[in-house]
């Protein structure tokens, strides 16, 4: 409208607080990850093992009312199917691939998109950081994999609690706070492998494959050198050994790895450090082309 009309007006409405403006970039994103009907599907179907656990936790405690006409698989529910850190640990580990899958679906994409369109000098001439990018697009991936990790274990662990006691509970903490503290490693490893990825990898399918070798490369690489220097430390640069041995560290399960625990975590630390150098060398407002 021309200006000298003077019909126009100053926005009065309430602000957006500035902490929460990182939120808009999820909120999208989830508008365009909801279009594929099969990672719908497939993130559904991500929920189902610890409904079929929640499932195994009712038979134990009621086997002897269900199984009252067969005394044998009552006592079998009863002693061979107990709620203990090994339970937690198949429940954690299975929910910890199925949170890789899904990182491997969406996070290839997450900032390839913006680079290659020019699309980040827009976003960050708007009153957002660069921090406050990359945490906005940390958000898709921390949200939705909370909702297949540790959100379900804390529920499996609040089950049990409502059957075996709140004594029990008090007594098993060291579940919960273990559900929680993996989870959050395992969380922030694969969003900011994803991103990084993302960030310098602009084809989504190269991104992704890229993602997956970092993942099963690690692994190989990590066997080759125990075995030609006789050696256990070759595991640092095998993620899935890391985030095991972490995982038997929290829950207190028997060690398979030979790996110290305090290694697997030093690890995971500058595993994280390099992704986020590897961010902070592409996240820019502008590109400098030589």
């Amino acid at each position: 409208m021309a200006v000298y009309e003077r019909t126009y007006k100053r926005y009065k409405g309430a602000l957006t607080p500035q902490w929460t403006r990182f939120l808009v970039l999820p909120r999208y994103a989830y508008e365009e990850v909801a279009k594929s009907k099969l990672f719908t599907i497939f993130f559904v179907l991500c929920l189902l093992p610890p409904v079929i656990q929640a499932g195994r936790i009712y038979l134990y405690h009621n086997a002897a009312k269900i199984f009252s006409a067969v005394p044998a698989a009552a006592e079998f529910f009863s002693q061979f199917m107990s709620i203990n850190a090994e339970f937690f640990g198949i429940v954690m580990a299975m929910q910890s691939g199925l949170a890789f899958i899904v990182a491997l679906f969406i996070g290839p994409g997450l900032v390839s998109k913006d680079l290659a369109n020019n699309g980040l000098p827009l976003y960050l001439s708007r009153p957002i950081s660069r921090t406050e990018y990359v945490l906005g697009k940390f958000a898709v991936l921390g949200i939705l994999l909370s909702v297949i990790t540790w959100i379900p274990g804390l529920f499996l662990y609040a089950l049990q609690s409502i059957y075996a006691g709140w004594g029990w509970a008090f007594q098993n903490t060291r579940f919960a706070a273990s559900i929680l503290i993996g989870s959050a490693a395992w969380i922030c490893t694969i969003s900011l492998l994803a991103l990084a990825v993302s960030a310098w990898v602009r084809w989504r399918p190269v991104a992704g494959f890229v993602m997956f070798m970092v993942f099963l490369g690690g692994g190989f690489f990590g066997l080759m050198i125990n075995a030609l220097f006789r050696t256990d430390w070759g595991s640092m640069i095998n993620l899935g050994v890391v985030i095991g041995r972490i995982w038997e560290g929290l829950l207190g399960l028997r060690v398979t790895e030979n790996l110290p625990l305090w290694a697997a975590w030093v690890s995971l630390a500058l595993f994280c450090f390099g992704c986020v150098q590897m961010l902070n060398r592409k996240i820019r407002a502008y590109e400098v082309v030589s």
